[in-house]
């Protein structure tokens, strides 16, 4: 380490030149990776944030929820093996509502859920609903931007029913549309409006907190019905693995890329310091001593542009309007971080193996001549 630190301090412009193009490669790839996630989060926030382990939903449905159907005795078969406080109904249906003075219709998702339930969606802003409450919906606050106000009202043309929106929710979102929070009165209300009327409560899945002992219980408690994880649900969103494996794809292709990029900048320096190197071999130095050197460069500048770009990714993520799916939390921004540092480690063996190549003699005749 003694080493390297001393050459970057004899070679500032040199360094300095190399750290520049480190910090645009690191705040490139944490900025593309935070609109990946935004956009991923975009998708599906709603079920992200929900207080559940797992859903219930119909066998034939193939995870999905708009294409589940389960009824009140389902629900109340799931209660009983998993107790009522651990299972709680979710009505799941999509719609373009308008808004007073908007000139085009807003789309979003209708969540129906148990207001004094675990699914009940934290307040922002305004007031929380009851089960009892008519005509009034909870909606996220992304709706802010399309026109949608407190006490302001939303229209379902299809049904022809209206709603008064009592409050605003955060970071509640499915299938990248907004999501509106009604309870199980409206919820029924707007089923009959849309001519799906049923006898009793109909809903699309059951959101369930259940411990491994439940789990296997509840497996053949529910007849026609199947168990699937969160991550099994999220996946089954429309587009969202799609979506994913093509964001994936990029990300990766990114960092092959900084490799690439990261490693001719090192392979060449280490060129130019040949002569350099075959000194200190001839003077005694091991080339694990420095191999060691060169990567702990590498080290070095990685750190410095990382904790650099971390700084402009969070003034950027500020900065950006509000509608700008952009999401970093502390879990990705460690593991994009420590990804860039293995990158460049790895980027730097092609030098370390240059190192350790280099004849004294032959360097140090190179030199003199």
């Amino acid at each position: 380490m003694f080493l390297a630190l001393r050459e970057i301090r004899h070679s500032k412009a040199r360094y300095t030149l190399i750290a520049v193009i480190m910090l645009l490669i690191s705040f490139l790839v944490l900025f593309v990776t935070g609109l990946a996630q935004g956009l991923s989060y975009a998708n599906i926030s709603a079920l992200a944030n929900m207080k559940a382990t797992g859903f219930i939903v119909q066998k034939d449905a193939d995870h999905r929820f708009r294409s589940s159907q389960l009824s009140e005795a389902q629900l109340d078969a799931a209660r009983a093996a998993v107790g009522s406080q651990n299972a709680d109904y979710l009505g799941v249906q999509s719609a373009a509502v308008t808004v007073p003075g908007a000139d085009s219709k807003l789309d979003i998702t209708f969540f129906a859920v148990d207001m004094q339930g675990s699914l009940a969606p934290p307040i922002t802003e305004g007031q929380a609903l009851t089960n009892d409450t008519a005509g009034s919906v909870v909606a996220d606050s992304k709706l802010k931007e399309s026109g949608v106000t407190l006490g302001g009202t939303l229209t379902d043309p299809e049904s022809g029913l209206s709603w008064i929106v009592a409050g605003f929710t955060k970071d509640r979102s499915y299938s990248h549309a907004p999501v509106v929070y009604m309870n199980q009165g409206d919820w029924l209300k707007l089923k009959g409006a849309s001519g799906k009327a049923s006898s009793g409560l109909t809903f699309n899945a059951i959101a369930v907190n259940a411990s491994g002992e439940q789990s296997d219980k509840l497996a053949g408690a529910v007849d026609g019905a199947e168990l699937i994880t969160k991550k099994q649900a999220i996946s089954a969103v429309p587009g969202y693995s799609a979506e994913q494996g093509s964001l994936l794809m990029m990300i990766v292709f990114l960092y092959v890329i900084s490799a690439f990029v990261l490693s001719v900048f090192f392979y060449v320096i280490t060129i130019q310091k040949t002569g350099q190197f075959g000194i200190l071999k001839a003077t005694g130095a091991r080339s694990g001593y420095l191999a060691w050197s060169v990567m702990a460069q590498v080290l070095a500048l990685s750190l410095v542009s990382l904790a650099v770009s971390l700084l402009l990714t969070g003034t950027a993520s500020r900065m950006m309007p509000s509608g700008m799916p952009f999401h970093m939390d502390v879990r990705t921004m460690l593991m994009t971080g420590g990804l860039f540092i293995g990158v460049s480690l790895v980027g730097s063996l092609v030098s370390v193996f240059r190192v350790t190549k280099i004849d004294a003699l032959e360097a140090i005749g190179r030199t003199g001549a």
